[in-house]
Parts: structure tokens; C-alpha cells; sequence
């Protein structure tokens, strides 16, 4: 599970800007929201341009930087303009059990990871600076890996290296981290949905699940029955089930678009049993207050995930199935939780978005 993140240096964040899932209150209600004793299920608030897809962006970040730098995405924007220090820095503190993994790196642009350093049980293991590739802090980590070659300067990451050339036990700390990136999920179907569609359609054929996504759609509002038809091409297709057939892809609205993407990534994570992390970034774009609502509860369902819902609906900001704690609002490069935002003691009883919208939160 992650612990703790912080970035600095990032697009819009020019100071440092952090999370911590450990600040859990002692809130009696809603308690499925909490996962191994840290925050499980968080919405982050906040106005247009306030920094929530910019957030998402650099928790998931640390997915991108374990691949080779050609494959690393592209952002010509990844520093943020007064930045004085010539890199982005991130931090990110997991938690396996009574194990923890600090991981920091640098970053002078998207593709340039040039910083390294792992803690694990707040013992150095390693730490490399590549642009001073002789001093090598990793005494730690020639005990624990005698055999591993130190030639940092020809890896795509040192954390990716150690452990893709290591034979960890599946329960060793480096191997869980690995394990946890790798499965490390943003998710912005309002920029990509058509694209994915496809693969989401065929995913749902494929795997049988069209009636249970026909019963998603019926319990979102979209009451019309689906059926799988061969379309021109000979093709199987997901239809409609009128007279005559409409085929989803070209005549399903821009809604109910987002709603497979959703279903998928829920059915993909259903299955997962280990600890995973999904960034849902303005994940109701397209929804009815009470839709959104319902994708929150729903995602609520999931035991071994922390899930992260962005967005600019206040209805969200609620203690029916959210908690204070679990509650952020961003903006001016700062990131609060509510109990951190004001000096009133908040209960269950409490009626949080007429408090925000009051100004209680303002500082």
C-alpha cells in the first residue's frame, strides 16, 4: 500500500505538495474507506486549473519512469516554470506489513531519470546520482545481492535493475513495490475514451461479462438490454438489443462511453489480490451527481485497493459513504484534508458540503 507521496518541482507544483495516507482519524463510520490502517478510498476537490490532473499525473509517474526512456511518455511541460533546482524530485513511501520502502528520484525532464534512492526499513540501500556515476552509496545492497553488477549508467532505473535481476522471494518488500507499480492504474477516460473502446468492448465479449455489464448499465440508468451480433466485417460485436440492433460503438452516448471504460478497469481489479492503486481523475465528467455516486460506492468495494476519485463536484464532499479524512482539496500548490483545513471538530452528522460551500474549509 502507498504510505506517503510528495512531489516538487512538477508542472504546477513549484514547491513541495504531499499526501499522507497515514493521517487516519479515529472516525467510527465509514470504515471501509480505511485499508490496513491507512487511507483506502480519497476524493481530492478542487476547481479548474486547481492541479487535480497534474496530481494524478505524478503519483502515476513512477509507473512511466520504470520503463526504457524512449518508451517513457512525452511531455515537453514536465518542469515547472520557475523551477530552480533543474528537476522534478518524487517521493514515495510504500507499506507491506511491518516492511516499508522509501523510494526518491529526480527527474530533469520526462524521459531523464537522473536521481535514485531506496530505503527499505529506514536503511540505506542504495543511492545513485547520474551525474555523478563513480560514487555509488550501496553497501546495503552488495550484502543483500553480492553478485549484482553496479553499472547503474547502462539501467533504465536501479529500482527496475535490482529487481528484475534479483531472485526475490514474492514477499520481499522490493519485489511487492515492483509488484504494486507495475499494477499502478490512472485512469482518464475523458481523454481517451473512444480510443479505448474497442479494446474495452472486446475485453467484455471476450470474457463474458456482457450481461454483467448490462446490469452495471441498467443500476446506472441506461435500461436498454445488449446482446454480441457479427457485425459486417463478420466481426463479433456488442449490439443493442433493439429492432432493429444499434451497435454500442457508434451509437452509445458519450456517458455511457466512459461507464465500459469504468466497468472494465472494476473487473479487471476484482480479480487482483494483491495491493494496487487506482488514480480515477475526473472520473464523473459525464455523470449525474448520483451516478458518480454510485462508481464511488461502488469502487468503496474493492478490499485490497486504495482508489483516488479527482473532482469538481462538491456532492462528493459528503460523510453518506466518504469521511472527513478521506476528503482533500487542492489548489494554490497545497493539498489539506478537511480535519486539517479547519478548527471545528467534524462528525458524522455533519453536513460537509454546506460547510465547505460556507467557506469552513477557507484559509
Amino acid at each position: 500500500m502507498l504510505k506517503y507521496f510528495s512531489v516538487s518541482g512538477y508542472k504546477n507544483f513549484g514547491e513541495l505538495i504531499e499526501l499522507d495516507f497515514s493521517d487516519v482519524r479515529d472516525y467510527r463510520f465509514s470504515t471501509e474507506c480505511i485499508n490496513d490502517g491507512l487511507l483506502g478510498k480519497i476524493i481530492i476537490y478542487g476547481i479548474n486549473a486547481a492541479g487535480k490532473s497534474n496530481f494524478a499525473r505524478a503519483l502515476h509517474d513512477i509507473r512511466d519512469s520504470r520503463m526504457e526512456p524512449s518508451k517513457r511518455e512525452r511531455d515537453d511541460y514536465y518542469l515547472n516554470v520557475k523551477n530552480t533546482n533543474g528537476f522534478a524530485e518524487f517521493l514515495y513511501v510504500f507499506q507491506f506489513g511491518e516492511n516499508t520502502v522509501e523510494y526518491k528520484y529526480r527527474k530533469t525532464a520526462s524521459r531523464d531519470l537522473v536521481y535514485e534512492k531506496i530505503v527499505i526499513d529506514n536503511e540505506l540501500l542504495v543511492e545513485y546520482d547520474r551525474e555523478h556515476p563513480g560514487d555509488i552509496h550501496a553497501e546495503n545492497l552488495i550484502k543483500m545481492a553480492p553478485t549484482l553488477r553496479l553499472a547503474f549508467d547502462k539501467v533504465i532505473s536501479v529500482l527496475h535493475y535490482i529487481v528484475t535481476n534479483t531472485p526475490f522471494d514474492i514477499n520481499h518488500p522490493l519485489q511487492k513495490t515492483m509488484d504494486f507499480i507495475r499494477y499502478l492504474t490512472l485512469d482518464t477516460s475523458w481523454e481517451h475514451m473512444d480510443s479505448a473502446l474497442s479494446s474495452d468492448i472486446g475485453h467484455i465479449i471476450k470474457m463474458d461479462l456482457v450481461k454483467e455489464f448490462e446490469g452495471f448499465l441498467h443500476k446506472a440508468g441506461v435500461h436498454e438490454s445488449l446482446t454480441v451480433l457479427e457485425d459486417p466485417s463478420g466481426k463479433q460485436a456488442l449490439y443493442f438489443d433493439v429492432n432493429p440492433p444499434l451497435p454500442f460503438y457508434q451509437s452509445a452516448s458519450s456517458g455511457t462511453k466512459a461507464l465500459c471504460g469504468l466497468f472494465v478497469l472494476f473487473s479487471y481489479a476484482k480479480h487482483i489480490r494483491f495491493p494496487q492503486l487506482f488514480i480515477l481523475d475526473e472520473f464523473d465528467a459525464f455523470y449525474h451527481f448520483e451516478l458518480a455516486e454510485q462508481i464511488v460506492k461502488m469502487f468503496l468495494s474493492l478490499p485490497n485497493a486504495q482508489v483516488i476519485f479527482t473532482s469538481h463536484n462538491t456532492l462528493l464532499l459528503t460523510n453518506r459513504y466518504m469521511r472527513p479524512d478521506c476528503c482533500f482539496i487542492i489548489g494554490n500548490n497545497r493539498l489539506v484534508a478537511l480535519p486539517n483545513a479547519t478548527k471545528m471538530e467534524l462528525r458524522e452528522g455533519h453536513n460537509i458540503q454546506k460547510l465547505f460551500i460556507g467557506g469552513e474549509f477557507n484559509e
